[in-house]
């Protein structure tokens, strides 16, 4: 591509230069025969006036060599009262040529040896006189081998030049152009790190930013794929929940013990699949205008789920905010699948009898939906948020409240954890109305701001 760009470059100026060059050339040479007939006409006009005054063959042979130059000017008189005619200085056009400009009566040139010669008539009372002015072949070149020098010099350098300028576009065109098909075949052998620069002409930098877009999003697809895998393992847990608890109460027959195995089992299962895919960044995509859910009509059914498990584990359950409807951008499924992960560890991570609440508080612009209890609390927050590493309990992975965190930021919210009224622990899911991008907001004045709202 850089050697083409240059051979076109080079065809291109050279065709342009000598288009330019050559009739730029020949009319150097024109002006240079122009002048040098411009001066013939003028050595010719000095000697009109003496014509003029006196027709003496002396007086004017004074006047036709004080006027010429190397026996350059020759005076043509014509036969008068019987007198032959007489040419005055050295004559070099041919007597037919002078005869048929005097017959005429207007300049002429003609062609003699070593040059040119300029005829010039001149009407007088004896006759029409005429008067011959030599132009050699070196007046009529003069100055024009130099001005085509000139010429050629500029076009090479123009040539050259161009040559160069083109050498460098090539090579600014070329190089990004070979740093995409190298990236294009780390990306093809699985190396998604490959990333190109965003450099060079327009096009090539749009096809950086194109290329550099798509790894992204492949990336970002592999990622969601086993995210996908981890999420919807996760959400075994809340049956697998169920079923441990309903083991437990089964009493101490081996039919039973064998039960309680086969549940553990297959939560140890569960939670290899889920550490597994653990390590994609996960991605929830926020649903479209008119999607949503009823918040208060979700929490109603999944506290009505967890409100027999809490029954048989003497759990005092309570909920507000839930009597009218809450609409929020978030798809009714993703909603569950949060509720449940957060009254899942509630259960999991809490003695048998310990009460809990979920509350839902709707604003103008958000809806916050607290899910507290008044168990021992979470000692480390930001360890319990962190994917992948949960509390460090057994069957504890992180991904319940990494799924709540995922489906509040998908709205443009967050999630926080404090303690609660009730002494334990506290899961504020914040959840943006708007649509708007997450706002990364000091965090006093997300705290103050939270409590407005929830005291509202």
């Amino acid at each position: 591509m850089r050697w083409a760009l240059v051979k076109v470059c080079l065809a291109v100026t050279t065709m342009v230069v000598v288009a330019f060059a050559v009739p730029l050339g020949l009319v150097v040479k024109e002006m240079a025969r122009d002048r040098a007939f411009s001066n013939a006409e003028r050595e010719a006009a000095v000697v009109v006036p003496a014509l003029s005054i006196t027709t003496d063959r002396d007086q004017l042979e004074r006047v036709v060599a004080s006027a010429g130059s190397d026996d350059g000017m020759a005076v043509h008189l014509p036969a008068v009262d019987g007198r032959a005619a007489v040419d005055l200085g050295r004559r070099r056009a041919a007597a037919s040529d002078v005869a048929a400009v005097r017959k005429l009566g207007r300049a002429s040139t003609t062609d003699v040896p070593g040059g040119s010669a300029l005829l010039q008539p001149v009407a007088l009372s004896l006759g029409t006189v005429v008067i011959e002015v030599y132009v050699p072949e070196s007046a009529m070149s003069n100055g024009v081998g130099t001005a085509w020098a000139v010429l050629a010099a500029v076009g090479v350098a123009l040539v050259v030049g161009s040559v160069a300028v083109a050498d460098r576009l090539g090579v600014r065109m070329v190089q990004p152009a070979r740093r995409l098909v190298e990236g294009a075949h780390e990306l093809g052998e699985g190396k998604l790190g490959a990333r190109v620069p965003e450099e060079g002409p327009n096009e090539l930098r749009l096809a950086a930013v194109a290329f550099n877009s798509m790894a992204d999003q492949v990336v970002q697809l592999l990622a969601n794929e086993r995210e996908l895998a981890a999420d919807l393992s996760h959400r075994l847990r809340t049956p697998l929940t169920v079923l441990r608890l309903n083991a437990a109460s089964l009493g101490d027959s081996p039919a039973a013990e064998q039960t309680r195995t086969a549940v553990a089992q297959l939560e140890r299962e569960v939670d290899t699949i889920i550490r597994t895919a653990r390590e994609a960044k996960p991605q929830t995509a926020a649903p479209g205008p008119g999607a949503g859910c009823d918040a208060a009509e979700v929490v109603r059914e999944r506290m009505a789920f967890w409100s027999a498990l809490a029954e048989d584990e003497g759990r005092k359950v309570r909920t507000a905010g839930v009597d009218r409807p809450v609409r929020i951008p978030v798809a009714r499924a993703d909603l569950a699948a949060a509720l449940d992960a957060l009254l899942g560890n509630v259960f999991r991570h809490t003695p048998e009898g310990t009460a809990f609440a979920v509350d839902v508080h709707n604003g103008d612009d958000a809806v916050i939906v607290l899910v507290s209890d008044a168990g021992p609390g979470i000692p480390d927050p930001e360890a319990a948020m962190a994917r992948g590493r949960g509390s460090g309990a057994a069957g504890s992975t992180g991904l319940g409240l990494d799924i709540v965190r995922r489906l509040a930021e998908s709205t443009g919210g967050d999630v926080r954890i404090g303690s609660s009224v009730l002494g334990g622990a506290e899961v504020r899911v914040w959840i943006q109305l708007d649509g708007r991008e997450p706002v990364r907001r000091g965090h006093r004045g997300a705290v103050r701001r939270r409590r407005r709202l929830a005291v509202g």
